[in-house]
């Protein structure tokens, strides 16, 4: 499963993928974006002392087959279904089973064994039988139900503010969301092949894992009934059901039926993402080894889909939000996140993480599968710059003692963090740089021949490991994923000229205690001389050692890990001339990337016209992105000149990182450059970055830009949701106006997420105002939306208004189920505005106080000028009679 941030060629989700990428995203699974990560790291920390652990529950059935057939009523946003589970006790004899189910409406329970009674609970359905049934023999149950799904089936429908050509459901599996749908063992150590029958209304396309057996008209119905089977065994959570209008484009790749699709309004972009998925089976089908298992790859796009992908078996879900247009050039791509999904249908699909501790397996594997990518589409230095952003989210993190391997999770959704995902990532990056490109091929492919179709741990990938390389890995996965943290290492270099002697010194500057150990690893340094490049492996081990290298002559480069094969901090700062000639070294691009990221830390006038070169001349473009952030980062009157200066960007990625490092100033001259950039920008992304950061400037000319995009047609809305961004910037009152017509007349061309931004920014606008009447009503007016998010946002943005008559609207929310978003939301507004309440009074008080010691004051003053009258006065007369 990716995180998705929305996917950006310059680092993407994330998240990500849920398919994170991931993370990754999307790199998926992200964006994601992952955005979110240092938040989770916290909560962990504090679970960890009182969590309790996580383990797989008991196999006491092995389900052999699990078929549902599904009548969607999209009017009323609910299902009648029916579920038949074939299965055996395991060992011994069984009376009892039970299965995960939540809010479902059991009508009927049938089984080819006599049935004593069942009975539905707030989270199972329990089946006694009157008679035990025998270890390994089969039976059967048949379950007819109705649910109306809050989770794991998701309806987009007109009614719900979706375009009505565009009507569609799907499912979201991942973690335990299935049980809300239909009935099972919802977890993901239980494996069985499936069927999924559903009848949909005829014009009506319904999607499933596997082969497509039949598909029929019912013209007493109306409806078409679709059956797919998937013959291979697959964990609950990878089942699928995607169902409604779609449109589609199709392929094949060595007789593998492949087809993407999405909802007829998108299907203008599906061509850009689509271009690569054969490339990529091709290369994972190659590197590692085993053909891909499944009877076919379909992708399809979803709206409002909550993660960037969910790498079901054979059919991945993936959000509309990963369509661009080609204006939008190398800023949004859908190939990583593609490649991410992919990737899982080995790695996750075929074998699977025996329980969520695990996880690493899946979303590590496919974060780096889709690095691996990378390398085989753009080389090896986009690889490494893949590997570099995916570091920066594990090195980001302070205080980590979190290890990757965790049981003390409350929620399984908890674990789909930046550990299983890039940390995870980057264990199989370092296992590979240690055994070498073929030894670790042989191990992968290994591990997959010997567990397919299997549920796995994380000692099995180990074991294959030490059988095929025949050393011990140990101490390898203790320390990178059995424990947390990583390597900081502090380096200082000297020469010694009489010795001809180039000293290191490393030292392990992390805190070493229970969670995180004193790393044991390989390391090489690199020496470049007249003579040429020089290469030395050394073993770290102690806490803090020395190393002395004999030379010819003094190096004019020194380099540590060069290969970039290790996932550590390392703190090197180096003399100036070392500096500055690994910055302009043309053989090694994270060589270059390193000396940026030391000279943001300069600010002197040399080091800003170096990464001024740097960001105009370099020959990759992501190191000239990182010298952008480093001007920003330098944040002088003369850094901002280089960066004006360096607004001629043929790639895109870098054209906007200029764009919003100058965003990030406050200056009359980087308002300039903004507006100049944005009369000649074409890119749809580069518009956004330049229209949100204007918002800061108070000026009439502002105005009229951001009312002109405010009001501008563009794909996904990107160009009026970045205006409203600026207008929240502006914080004047006199956008609301604007601001509420444009949403009014344009709804349509909002996204989810844009709708809900608009409301919280009119909130904000408004709070200060006397009369909050209008925006209140016009909030008002989104607290029943359908949509999750819309609904959720409304009620938090009448919080944001604190206007004290929207509590007793508020307090109708209150009676929701206590684990309900909108209660939460609710309760929080309501209290939010008591608070503003409260502080008002307490304001007024004082104001009242203040009147009141003023006019005290006065009083004590005009007594006292009284007074001091009549000093004077009795003076006078005593003078007077002095002088008599």
């Amino acid at each position: 499963m990716s995180q998705y941030r929305p996917r950006r060629r310059d680092r993407v989700p994330q998240w990500i993928t849920l398919g994170v990428v991931l993370l990754g995203a999307l790199t998926v699974h992200g964006d994601s974006a992952i955005r979110h990560r240092c938040a989770q790291v916290a909560w962990a920390k504090g679970q960890q002392e009182g969590g309790k652990p996580q383990y797989a529950p008991d196999r006491r059935i092995d389900i052999l087959n699990l078929k549902l057939d599904i009548t969607p009523h999209f009017d009323r946003r609910s299902i009648d279904g029916k579920c038949t589970l074939t299965f055996k006790p395991i060992a011994l004899p069984c009376r009892e089973i039970r299965l995960d189910a939540i809010d479902l409406n059991v009508k009927e329970v049938r089984s080819c064994q006599s049935i004593e009674a069942y009975q539905v609970t707030s989270d199972q359905i329990v089946v006694t039988f009157e008679n035990a049934i025998p270890a390994d023999k089969k039976t059967t149950v048949t379950i007819t139900y109705s649910a109306e799904p809050k989770k794991g089936l998701y309806f987009r429908t007109p009614e719900m503010g979706y375009k009505a050509g565009d009507t569609h459901l799907f499912t979201q599996g991942e973690a335990h969301r299935h049980r809300h749908w239909f009935p099972s063992q919802d977890y993901p150590n239980e494996r069985f092949r499936s069927e999924v029958i559903c009848r949909v209304p005829q014009g009506m396309t319904a999607l499933s894992n596997g082969q497509l057996v039949s598909q029929k008209e019912n013209e007493k119905t109306g409806r078409t009934v679709f059956h797919w089977k998937q013959s291979k065994p697959h964990v609950n959570y990878l089942i699928s059901l995607v169902a409604g209008h779609f449109k589609k484009l199709e392929a094949e790749y060595n007789g593998i039926p492949l087809a993407f699709y999405t909802p007829p309004s998108d299907f203008e972009q599906a061509a850009n993402s689509f271009q690569d998925t054969k490339k990529i089976l091709a290369f994972f089908e190659e590197e590692i080894g085993v053909p891909y298992p499944w009877a076919k790859y379909y992708n399809v796009c979803v709206q409002d889909f909550m993660f960037g992908g969910m790498e079901n078996t054979s059919i991945t879900t993936l959000t509309t939000r990963t369509l661009h247009t080609k204006a939008s050039e190398e800023l949004r791509t859908t190939y990583p996140l593609d490649a991410h999904e992919v990737a899982h249908q080995w790695f996750g699909d075929l074998v699977t993480c025996k329980d969520w501790s695990h996880l690493w397996l899946n979303e590590g594997f496919a974060t780096y599968y889709a690095a691996l990518y990378e390398k085989h589409k753009n080389g090896r230095e986009a690889m490494r710059y893949e590997l570099y952003e995916n570091a920066r989210r594990v090195l980001r993190v302070e205080d980590d003692n979190i290890p990757i391997v965790y049981r003390e999770y409350q929620k399984p959704m908890e674990q789909f963090t930046f550990r299983a995902y890039p940390k995870g990532g980057w264990v199989l990056h370092m296992l590979r740089s240690q055994l070498g490109p073929e030894l670790y091929r042989k191990c992968i492919r290994t591990y997959l021949e010997r567990h397919k179709f299997e549920s796995v741990v994380t000692e099995d990938l180990n074991s294959v490991v030490e059988e095929l390389s025949g050393r011990t890995w140990d101490r390898f996965f203790d320390q990178w994923v059995y424990h947390a943290g990583h390597p900081i290492l502090d380096v200082s270099y000297s020469w010694d000229q009489q010795q001809k002697l180039a000293k290191l010194s490393i030292r392990q500057a992390q805190t070493i205690d229970e969670h995180t150990m004193r790393f044991h690893f390989p390391l090489t340094i690199e020496f470049e001389t007249k003579g040429g490049r020089a290469r030395e492996q050394v073993q770290i081990d102690e806490k803090a050692e020395d190393f002395y290298f004999p030379l010819e002559q003094a190096p004019k480069i020194v380099r540590v890990d060069p290969a970039y094969t290790l996932l550590a901090e390392i703190r090197f700062n180096k003399p100036k001339p070392l500096l500055y000639a690994q910055l302009k070294d043309s053989d090694d691009m994270m060589g270059r990337l390193r000396a940026v990221q030391q000279l943001k830390k300069k600010k002197s006038n040399r080091a800003i016209e170096a990464l001024k070169e740097t960001l105009n001349s370099d020959p990759f473009w992501g190191v000239r992105v990182e010298a952008a952030q480093a001007l920003k980062t330098i944040h002088s009157p003369k850094a901002l000149d280089a960066l004006r200066a360096s607004r001629e960007q043929s790639d895109a990625r870098a054209r906007e990182a200029v764009a919003k490092a100058i965003g990030d100033f406050y200056h009359d001259d980087a308002l300039e450059a903004l507006r100049g950039m944005l009369r000649v920008e074409t890119n749809p992304v580069i518009q956004g970055a330049l229209i949100t950061p204007v918002g800061a400037y108070p000026k009439d000319q502002v105005r009229k830009v951001i009312l002109k995009y405010l009001n501008t047609s563009s794909y996904r809305n990107r160009l009026t949701e970045a205006a409203v961004e600026a207008i929240r910037n502006q914080a004047d009152p006199s956008y609301l106006l604007p601001l509420r017509e444009a949403l009014k007349q344009r709804e349509s061309e909002f996204t989810t997420g844009g709708i809900a931004n608009t409301l919280e920014t009119l909130a904000f606008l408004a709070q200060e105002k006397r009369e909050k009447a209008p925006t209140r009503r016009f909030i008002t007016d989104f607290v029943n939306d359908p949509r999750d998010r819309v609904r959720e946002t409304a009620i938090a943005a009448l919080g944001t208004l604190g206007d004290r008559k929207a509590i007793p609207l508020l307090e109708t929310f209150t009676v929701a189920k206590e684990e309900s978003a909108v209660r939460k939301k609710a309760k929080k507004a309501i209290d939010k505005i008591r608070q503003e309440e409260g502080t008002s009074a307490q304001l007024k008080e004082l104001r009242d106080t203040v009147l009141d010691l003023q006019k005290t004051v006065e009083g004590l003053n005009d007594q006292v000028g009284q007074l001091k009258k009549q000093f004077r006065a009795k003076q006078q007369k005593d003078g007077e009679s002095k002088s008599e």
